[in-house]
């Protein structure tokens, strides 16, 4: 498989000045192959080091934090010699020893010539367990389940992710059947690399359903193995929640949903967890639409998605012959897995702030604003091929914004002011 993610680890190898690179995932999104896979192409070899119970690097970590120290205590570990030009240095699980994180800050500050990637599922949780961080001194590369692109290419559709690259949208309207059918296969396989990958091999839904549901177990484990015990039962509550969260009309959040009377300060911990994780996204709603839209955000309205839209469809039990059924899928279970899946490729696009609008009278709802630093982009959501977006409308009346987006089934078609994309077209956003 090809992750776009290779071409942002090549412009870090060729900065003249790096820093370690931390990479930022929830478990399971592939960052240890990333790694691996970028050390075999980029690199004359790599030293891979796994500091998940690891005893011995508990221990070389654990006394002074001296470089050449450090690399020699490596070296012998690995069996490699460490050439800082030739050989990348890959840190599994860092954020399991501590002090292999604080290592960082001398690595960059004395020997900077040393190439060091990191891997974390859970470093949100170890820098809220105390964990000394070496502010300023790393960079971060955030890493999701697959996009829906990447995914075309796992399944060997390379021209038709070209086609929307190259925005030939006459030729792409052509092959449209094809794209909605892959559509449909990715809203139920999603993004995860080991279903999309025996998925791109045998096309068994049933083996999908299995690795998802093993996937689902793992996280449930993780609630167990590394959350403070008196929040864990909050945390499976609140995460098995969101099915019915998303399952609204109105897709705000509701304590209630997840226990009669609930309280959002009983709960804030269990949020915070799992969006440590990387297992949720939070996305806030916004009373003004002016940059930057973080300064107005509404800290106690906000939607929560998961990580990955096969997970989700998962979650909900999914029927694998509603992806035979025309193109109910799209609009089935209120559109929701229509929202997840555009959320989802929106976060895989870098320096886009995402946020959505309601108006004070809770009449109108624009799926998702977009902030790019220089302008305010609306962005509406539609399961269908039906165009009319009265909430847009609204938007698009008060604020006048120059630009706005409707994504649906319905073809590419740019308006003044106006574009709308396919859903299998956002690759173009």
């Amino acid at each position: 498989m090809y992750r776009t993610a290779l071409e942002q680890l090549e412009k870090w190898k060729n900065k003249k000045e790096k820093k370690p690179l931390i990479i930022r995932g929830a478990r399971q999104v592939g960052k240890t192959w990333l790694m691996k896979a970028f050390g075999e192409s980029a690199y004359k070899q790599y030293v891979y080091i796994n500091f998940d119970n690891n005893q011995q690097m508990q221990e070389l970590f654990s006394e002074d934090l001296n470089v050449e120290r450090l690399v020699t205590g490596l070296e012998i570990y690995s069996g490699h010699k460490i050439n800082p030009v030739e050989t990348l240095l890959i840190f599994d699980e860092v954020q399991e020893v501590p002090n292999a994180l604080t290592s960082l800050k001398y690595f960059n500050e004395n020997a900077p010539q040393y190439q060091i990637i990191c891997a974390a599922s859970l470093l949100g949780v170890a820098l809220h367990q105390g964990t000394s961080f070496p502010v300023g001194k790393v960079e971060f590369l955030d890493l999701y389940p697959l996009s829906f692109g990447e995914f075309m290419l796992a399944m060997g559709k390379n021209q038709f992710v070209d086609l929307l690259r190259q925005r030939d949208f006459s030729m792409v309207t052509i092959f449209k059947q094809e794209y909605i059918d892959l559509l449909k296969y990715y809203y139920y396989v999603g993004g995860m690399p080991e279903a999309v990958l025996n998925f791109s091999k045998k096309r068994d839904f049933n083996e999908v359903r299995e690795i998802q549901q093993r996937i689902l177990m793992a996280y449930e484990q993780d609630f167990s193995k590394h959350a403070p015990l008196e929040i864990v039962p909050k945390i499976r509550m609140l995460w098995n929640s969101i099915p019915a969260q998303l399952a609204k009309e109105n897709k705000k959040f509701i304590y209630g949903l997840v226990k009669e009377g609930a309280r959002a300060k009983e709960y804030e911990m269990a949020i915070l967890w799992l969006i440590d994780c990387g297992l949720v996204h939070k996305v806030h709603r916004v009373t003004t639409p002016h940059l930057p839209l973080k300064a107005y955000e509404d800290l106690k309205a906000f939607k929560l998605f998961v990580a990955d839209v096969g997970l989700l469809s998962c979650m909900i039990c999914l029927n694998k012959k509603t992806l035979l059924e025309g193109n109910e899928l799209f609009s089935e279970f209120k559109g929701a897995l229509t929202e997840q899946y555009v959320l989802q490729q929106l976060k895989t696009k870098a320096d886009i702030g995402t946020y959505y609008w309601t108006n004070n009278r809770g009449n109108a709802e624009i799926d998702f604003l977009l902030d790019d630093g220089d302008n305010i982009i609306p962005l509406e959501v539609k399961a269908e091929v039906n165009l009319q977006a009265k909430s847009l409308k609204t938007y698009r009346d008060k604020f006048n914004p120059p630009i706005s987006i409707r994504a649906s089934m319905a073809d590419y078609k740019k308006e003044e002011g106006m574009i709308n994309v396919p859903l299998y077209g956002l690759e173009i956003i």
